[in-house]
């Protein structure tokens, strides 16, 4: 019997719905970077001048949409006459005072026990919903937009990305949260941009609250958020520079710890992982002397 050449997996589903994901073995870089370096690239000289709207264009398309279809909405309901419900004639207005008849009810006053529901019905659809978090987020999202509420601001920060895994995750979850992974790497920078383009095609209407871009983090993040902008910050097995001379190129240092608390959040959250111990211990020593944080 010959055998199945075709693919399977995620490449079989890439292949048949006709969408091409890069590939990471086109895109390796050096496992380190040295963020000390005088490495030039573009930094907006104050987070006003970035405009996020170049990487999160369908997210803000909608939200606009959104906001003139309301206030569309709003007009037409503000030009209404305030007349328009009274009676057109006196038969009508002596119907009107005329007493309703009583309405009566399925549900038995003695028995406290509700009717059964049908699990079509929208309560049975809504009780099944609290069960499904990432669906009541997404339907707080929608109610968001609807009441022109969309947050345009950029709350989810990854930084040192790698290859976007975290906010590939994240974003099916906090559907209503705009999220940058930021990477020092050029090619990484670029297969993360890639990935997204290539999730947005594949999947319409998803992964449009999730970007990429080259900096570093270690001196520009200011230049890109406000302050208290931050919601979440996460610094995700970051490089351990395990050469006591390199020590002053780890990502959590004093200094920086309040640059960090400068863009968080008042009750923003900070998180930090690795599988090196003694960077691991290293982080929390740092974060636990700092008086703008605690655990």
């Amino acid at each position: 019997m010959p055998k199945d050449k075709r693919p399977r997996g995620a490449a079989g589903r890439q292949q048949a719905q006709g969408v091409k994901h890069p590939r990471k073995a086109l895109y390796r870089a050096r496992a380190h970077a040295n963020p000390l370096s005088d490495s030039q690239w573009p930094v907006p000289a104050r987070p006003s001048d970035y405009n996020w709207s170049d990487h999160f264009q369908e997210f803000f398309q909608a939200a606009k949409g959104t906001a003139t279809a309301l206030n569309d909405r709003r007009s037409i309901d503000a030009s209404e006459p305030a007349d328009a419900a009274q009676p057109s004639s006196p038969t009508e207005a002596a119907a009107a005072l005329e007493p309703a008849a009583p309405t009566t009810s399925a549900t038995n006053s003695a028995d406290p026990t509700p009717p059964a529901q049908d699990a079509g019905s929208p309560q049975a659809q809504a009780n099944s919903v609290e069960d499904d978090p990432q669906t009541l987020r997404q339907q707080q999202h929608e109610q968001a937009a609807d009441n022109g509420q969309c947050d345009l601001q950029v709350r989810f920060a990854d930084v040192g990305c790698g290859f976007g895994g975290l906010l590939v995750r994240l974003s099916p979850l906090y559907p209503d949260k705009l999220m940058v992974g930021m990477e020092i790497r050029d090619k990484v920078t670029n297969y993360v941009i890639e990935r997204v383009s290539a999730l947005r095609r594949e999947q319409p209407g998803k992964f449009n609250n999730i970007t990429a871009l080259r900096t570093n983090a270690m001196r520009h993040l200011p230049n890109f958020f406000l302050k208290g902008q931050l919601h979440k910050l996460f610094f995700l097995f970051p490089d351990p520079h395990f050469k006591t001379a390199n020590h002053r190129r780890r990502i959590i240092q004093t200094f920086l710890l309040a640059e960090y608390a400068f863009i968080l959040a008042v009750g923003g959250m900070l998180y930090t992982i690795t599988d090196v111990q003694e960077l691991g211990e290293w982080m929390r020593s740092k974060l636990d002397a700092h008086p703008l944080f605690q655990r």
